[in-house]
């Protein structure tokens, strides 16, 4: 049950944002957890702080005209959702994949708020992207929609007021032509405007291992926390992109066995484990799909249209999409020995799910905590170039590490603080909360 206090802003967001129901999911999670901080801060009510928050500060909606390789006019839409901006400058990721809608976005860029917030760097929230899809389209057919695409976007960006980065469908060579357009638009090398940018034209070190590394850097804490490690652990990790692949990656670095990953095609089981570098070669080089990864290493198996998650794990990085993982998943992956989750992706467990793992006494990190990694080191390449310079793989991999140990000790403390320890839910919440609420009391009514 809500907090009396917050029910009926909860009302109030579903009727003011119908239909949105990722967003209402990612509102409930948040206001589950904060109803005790109202006790102690009596303030942030006064000053309907949780309303401001759960309201965008700019919600932007845009038509996006391109041409296919057939001369065929293409038409999409796309977004941008500054949500708060209390802490600094708007930043998040863009997503380009069929299913972006409004609600989507609003959703992805409110937990935006709490995960900048817990990285403890002076970054707001925001997220944006369209219904583009990359997928079997050529390189020509992705740098016409991105330049259209930024031909809008570059007028409500710029590094003291909205930093864009990459998400799901767009990678280096998406943030490539989208920087392209916009310095080509303003005559300006802004290389802050936007992160995720390639090393040889301001990139950062780690930025595409980031969110991948981030995250299995905070589950090693939580085991570590709970007196083991990832040494000899089985793991299964879902999804194959970018977060998937460096997960892995880390996992094999630090001792553990990743049995399966998946795609929207089905998943793959290697009980000699997955083959990192032919991984790579398929999904990062070729753009294929996971059932050449069995047809190329025998001893593998490839399941066409069912779970990854019915592979037994001691370990589980969902790492693909919201809402992966139900409330069947994760009794199935309890049953299996399941010992610690860490989100990879954005909310890809639902509360059905959550309510699982919780209850059978799993780790369970989620995503605005576990994996902050991706946002914190693009505030790192925003740090890097504002001061023209460039850091060593070495000392960023340094630096994530760091963040990502400071953000399970605070979210290990707040939840102790609270009276619910080991909640890593409510002390991600909480704490994330916090620090917004308090610069907006500082900041007067915006």
């Amino acid at each position: 049950m809500l907090h009396e206090k917050l029910s009926s802003i909860y009302d109030n967001v579903l009727r003011r944002n119908p239909g949105e129901i990722e967003f209402h999911q990612a509102v409930r999670e948040v206001l589950d957890s904060i109803g005790p901080v109202l006790g102690k801060h009596p303030e942030y009510a006064e000053s309907k702080i949780i309303e401001r928050i759960c309201e965008p500060e700019r919600q932007i909606i845009f038509r996006v005209p391109w041409m296919d390789d057939q001369g065929q006019v293409q038409i999409n839409r796309g977004f941008r959702v500054e949500f708060n901006s209390a802490l600094g400058p708007y930043k998040g990721g863009l997503r380009f994949h069929p299913s972006v809608y409004l609600g989507i976005v609003k959703f992805l860029g409110f937990e935006q708020i709490f995960k900048n917030s817990l990285t403890g760097l002076p970054i707001g929230g925001g997220k944006g992207g369209s219904d583009f899809d990359p997928k079997g389209r050529s390189d020509r057919e992705v740098m016409r929609f991105c330049q259209s695409f930024m031909t809008e976007l570059y007028r409500h960006i710029g590094e003291y007021t909205d930093v864009p980065a990459g998400d799901t469908g767009v990678g280096g060579r998406e943030i490539g032509y989208l920087f392209g357009q916009y310095k080509r638009i303003t005559n300006r090398y802004e290389s802050g405007v936007i992160t995720g940018k390639g090393l040889v034209y301001g990139g950062a070190q780690v930025r595409t291992e980031a969110t991948g590394y981030g995250c299995v850097f905070f589950v090693d804490e939580m085991l570590k926390a709970r007196g083991t490690s990832f040494d000899g652990k089985r793991v299964v990790v879902s999804g194959s992109g970018n977060v998937a692949v460096y997960a892995i990656e880390k996992v094999e670095q630090l001792g553990g066995l990743v049995v399966a990953c998946s795609d929207s095609s089905g998943y793959v089981l290697d009980e000699k484990g997955i083959d990192l570098a032919l991984l790579k070669q398929i999904k990062q080089v070729e753009r294929g799909r996971l059932d050449t990864y069995a047809q190329r290493r025998d001893h593998a198996t490839f399941v066409p249209g069912r779970s990854v998650w019915e592979v037994p794990g001691e370990v589980a990085l969902p790492s693909a999409t919201q809402n992966e993982i139900t409330g069947d998943d994760a009794a199935t992956m309890v049953a299996n020995g399941l010992v610690a989750v860490g989100e990879g992706a954005n909310m890809p467990t639902t509360p059905e799910g959550i309510k699982v793992f919780q209850e059978a006494g799993i780790a369970y990190g989620p995503g605005k905590a576990a994996n902050a990694g991706g946002v914190a080191t693009s505030a790192l390449e925003m740090q890097q170039n504002a001061s023209r310079d460039s850091w060593t793989f070495e000392f960023s991999e340094q630096r994530l590490q760091e963040i990502m140990r400071d953000i399970h000790d605070r979210c290990l403390s707040t939840a102790d603080e609270y009276g619910m320890p080991g909640n890593y839910v409510a002390g991600a919440n909480i704490d994330g909360f916090r620090r917004v609420a308090d610069a907006m009391l500082a900041l007067g009514l915006i």
